[in-house]
C-alpha cells in the first residue's frame, strides 16, 4: 500500500510510497469515517489529507467535496468514492492504480 505509517513513542508519520490501489485508498479512507456513517465528510477528508503531510488540507478538502459529491449532499458517499479517486489523482498527487 502507498501509504506507510511509522509510529515512535510520542508521533505517528504517514507518507505516501509509490502506489496503491482504488481499493486500498478507499479503505484508508474510511479509517477517518469516524462517525461510521459510511460517508466522508469534508472534516473527516481535512484529516486524511494532513494525516499525509497535506498542506492547505481545508481548503483542499473543500475542493474534494466539491468536486466529487455528485448529489450536493455535503458528504462522499459510496457511489461518489470514484469521484473522490480522481480528485486526489489530479489534486492530491497521490498515485492510484486500477487493480490487475
Amino acid at each position: 500500500m502507498a501509504i506507510r505509517t511509522t509510529s515512535t513513542a510520542s508521533t505517528t508519520t504517514r507518507s505516501v510510497d509509490g502506489d496503491m490501489t482504488v481499493e486500498e485508498f478507499k479503505e484508508w479512507l474510511m479509517k477517518f469515517d469516524t462517525d461510521r456513517d459510511g460517508r466522508i465528510s469534508r472534516e473527516e477528508l481535512k484529516r486524511a489529507i494532513r494525516s499525509i503531510r497535506g498542506r492547505f488540507s481545508g481548503w483542499k478538502s473543500r475542493r474534494g467535496i466539491s468536486y466529487a459529491d455528485s448529489d450536493g449532499s455535503g458528504f462522499i458517499d459510496e457511489g461518489e468514492m470514484d469521484n473522490l479517486v480522481e480528485f486526489a489523482r489530479k489534486s492530491l498527487g497521490l498515485k492510484i492504480v486500477v487493480s490487475n
